[in-house]
C-alpha cells in the first residue's frame, strides 16, 4: 500500500476503517465509490470490511482478478457493505481494473505527478463510477485533508473546495463536522424536493 499521509482521516468514524483509509489510497477511492445511497460513514467503512473478508491482499490487482461471484459474496457479507452489493461489487472490480491497467496498481499515481487541478479532475472523472460531482468532491478531499494541491485545485473542486464550507466528505474531520455535513445534505435534499414539487403544483392548478 502506498501511504497518503501520517495524520489520520476520520471519515468512517471507526478506528480500524479510518486507519486503513489514512494509509491506503485504493481504500480511499473505494470508499468514495461506495458513498452513494448509504450513510457516508458506512461507505467509508466498507473497504476495511472487504479487506477482512477477502482471500489475499486488498489491492487493485488482486481485486481486479478476483472471481466475480466470490467478490459479490465478499461485498454482500453479512452484513452487506452496501445496499446494492451485486452492483457495487462489479463497480469496485471495474475501478480496480482501471487502476491496475492505467496506473500499474498504484492508486496514488492518480495524483502523485499531477500538474493542475483540471488535470486531477480529469483523471478522477475518468474513473469508473466517478461522476462529475464525485470527482470534484475527491479533488476537495485531496486538497483539504491530504494536502494534494496542484495549481487551481480549489477552482477545479468548486463548490467543495471552499474553506469553512461543510458540504461534503472533504470537510469531515470529526463527529461535529460530520453532523454539519449531514445537515447541509438534508437541506439540499429539501430544496430539490421543493423544486420538483413546484412544477407539479403548477400543472395541477393549470
Amino acid at each position: 500500500m502506498t501511504s497518503t499521509r501520517s495524520k489520520k482521516l476520520c471519515l468512517a468514524q471507526q478506528p480500524d476503517a479510518d486507519d486503513m483509509l489514512s494509509r491506503d489510497p485504493f481504500a480511499l477511492l473505494v470508499g468514495m465509490l461506495l458513498d452513494q445511497q448509504i450513510p457516508m460513514e458506512r461507505a467509508f467503512a466498507g473497504p476495511v470490511s472487504i479487506a477482512q473478508r477477502m482471500d489475499g491482499p486488498f489491492d487493485p490487482a488482486t481485486v481486479a482478478h478476483y472471481d466475480p461471484d466470490a467478490f459479490v459474496e465478499v461485498v454482500a457479507g453479512p452484513p452487506a457493505v452496501h445496499r446494492f452489493p451485486t452492483a457495487m461489487a462489479a463497480r469496485i472490480q471495474t475501478l480496480a481494473k482501471h487502476l491496475d491497467e492505467e496506473y500499474s496498481g498504484n492508486a496514488s499515481g492518480l495524483w502523485s505527478d499531477v500538474k493542475s487541478g483540471d488535470d486531477l479532475l480529469a483523471r478522477l472523472s475518468a474513473l469508473p463510477g466517478f461522476g462529475a460531482q464525485k470527482a470534484k468532491i475527491f479533488v476537495a478531499l485531496l486538497g483539504k485533508q491530504l494536502k494534494v494541491r496542484p495549481r487551481g485545485w480549489r477552482e477545479a473542486s468548486e463548490p467543495y473546495g471552499e474553506d469553512g464550507a461543510y458540504k461534503s466528505v472533504a470537510d469531515v474531520i470529526d463527529v461535529a463536522s460530520l453532523v454539519k455535513v449531514r445537515q447541509f445534505k438534508q437541506e439540499q435534499q429539501l430544496v430539490r424536493q421543493r423544486v420538483v414539487a413546484r412544477p407539479l403544483r403548477q400543472t395541477r392548478n393549470g
